[in-house]
């Protein structure tokens, strides 16, 4: 579990680093759309990489982060894959 925490947590940061935008600011831009975070709940929730999907876009809304790249872990996803199956194809 704490590999998808950490995936989370880099996803984050990476896109908040790329706009110069601090945890502060965050808070900050946060505010402005009715979510009451401090600076200090921000930095404990990005550390850990425990936060609520919502958490994760209202962030990325308030940002400007229209589109993210997803590392693919090959062995993460064949754990969710179908198993290989010969299909019939009609003509």
């Amino acid at each position: 579990m704490s590999d998808w925490n950490d995936k989370v947590k880099r996803l984050l940061k990476s896109e908040l680093v790329r706009r110069g935008i601090s945890n502060s600011d965050l808070a900050s831009m946060l505010e402005q759309i009715g979510i009451e975070e401090t600076k200090s709940s921000i930095d404990s929730k990005i550390s850990r990489g425990t936060f609520s999907a919502s958490f994760f876009l209202q962030c990325l809304t308030v940002i400007g982060c229209e589109k993210i790249e997803i590392e693919e872990y090959e062995n993460q996803l064949s754990i969710a894959s179908e198993p290989e199956a010969n299909y019939n194809l009609k003509k």
